[in-house]
C-alpha cells in the first residue's frame, strides 16, 4: 500500500492533490520554491476544508487532521523517503524535466514517478529518467476542484509495467476517485473531448448565435452540465485553454485550432476570474 507521497507544485491543482491525499490518511510532503507559496496553499486549503464543512463533505476533525499531515518543503532531497511521487507544476516541459531529473536522483529506486500533465506525452516525459526508473513511471491526470472531481485518468508509458499501473488504479481508488486508464495520446480522454466542445461553443458566440451567458445556461439546464463552457473557461483560465488547444492543433489539426475571439481574449488580459476579467466580469467594474 502507498502511504507515503509527495507532490511537487503547490498551485491550485498540486496543493488540493495533497489534500485528498492527506484526507485519505496518506503522508503528504508538499514542495514548491518559495515557502511564500507553500503558506498560501496552506491558507487556502483551510477554507477548502471550511467550505466542505459547511456542505457537510467533511467532519471538524478531518480539518486539522488532514492539515496536519502535509509538510512542506523547498528542497526535492526530502523526497527521498516518498513511495509515490506526484508532479503537478505548469505545462511546460523543460521545467518538468528538470524536476524528474532530480527526482531519478533522489528518490527510492521502486518509487513510482507520475505526472499529472494535461497535454504532454507521459512517453517523452518518461525520458527525462533513467531507463531503470521507466517501468515506473506514469501519468494520473486529476481534475479541478481535485477535492470535488472524482476522476483520475491513469495513463501509461511505453515502458510502464503493469504493475505500477494497477497500484495507480488501486491509489486513486484509495482516496477516493474513479480511475480509467488512458493511452499515452496528446491530450488523453477528456481534454479531447472537452476542447472540441469548448471551441464549438466559442464559434458560437463569434457567429452571434448565441452570448456566452447563454451559451452557459443551455449547456447547465439542456445538458445537465453543472457549469457552463464559458463559467468553465474563466475558472481555469483562457491562457491555459489557449495553451491546450495549441498543444491538440499541433497533434491533431484542424478540429483543434484556437478560435480568434480565444486569442483576443488572452492577448487583452482577459484570463477568467482571478483576472477580474474573462467572458464575465468578476469583482469592481
Amino acid at each position: 500500500m502507498i502511504d507515503k507521497v509527495g507532490v511537487i507544485g503547490a498551485g491550485l491543482m498540486g496543493a488540493e492533490i495533497a489534500l485528498v491525499c492527506a484526507l485519505a490518511g496518506k503522508d503528504v510532503l508538499l514542495a514548491d520554491t518559495s515557502q511564500d507559496n507553500l503558506s498560501r496553499a496552506l491558507a487556502n486549503l483551510g477554507k477548502v476544508l471550511d467550505k466542505g464543512l459547511q456542505r457537510g463533505f467533511y467532519q471538524p476533525a478531518q480539518k486539522d487532521e488532514a492539515l496536519a499531515r502535509i509538510r512542506t518543503t523547498t528542497d526535492l532531497a526530502g523526497f527521498a523517503d516518498r513511495q509515490l511521487v506526484v508532479e503537478a507544476v505548469f505545462e511546460d516541459e523543460q521545467v518538468k524535466a528538470g524536476i524528474f531529473r532530480i527526482l531519478d536522483k533522489v528518490c527510492l529506486p521502486d518509487a513510482i514517478i507520475v505526472s499529472n500533465t494535461s497535454t504532454i506525452s507521459i512517453t517523452i516525459l518518461s525520458s527525462y529518467v533513467s531507463p531503470e526508473r521507466r517501468p515506473n513511471f506514469a501519468g494520473t491526470h486529476y481534475f479541478s476542484p481535485v477535492s470535488r472531481m472524482k476522476l483520475v485518468e491513469v495513463i501509461p508509458a511505453i515502458d510502464t509495467v503493469e504493475d505500477t499501473v494497477n497500484a495507480l488504479l488501486q491509489f486513486s481508488r484509495d482516496i477516493g476517485k474513479t480511475p480509467i486508464r488512458v493511452k499515452d495520446v496528446v491530450g488523453f480522454a477528456v481534454n479531447r473531448v472537452l476542447h472540441v466542445f469548448l471551441i464549438e461553443a466559442m464559434r458560437l458566440v463569434e457567429e452571434g448565435v448565441c452570448t456566452a451567458e447563454e451559451v452557459d445556461v443551455a449547456c447547465r439546464l439542456g445538458l445537465g452540465h453543472p457549469i457552463g463552457p464559458f463559467e468553465l473557461l474563466d475558472a481555469v483560465t483562457n491562457g491555459l485553454s489557449l495553451q491546450a488547444q495549441e498543444i491538440l492543433h499541433d497533434a491533431y489539426g484542424e478540429r483543434f485550432r484556437p478560435r480568434p475571439i480565444l486569442k483576443q481574449m488572452v492577448k487583452a488580459g482577459y484570463n477568467g476570474k482571478k483576472a477580474g476579467r474573462g467572458w464575465y466580469r468578476y469583482g469592481k467594474p
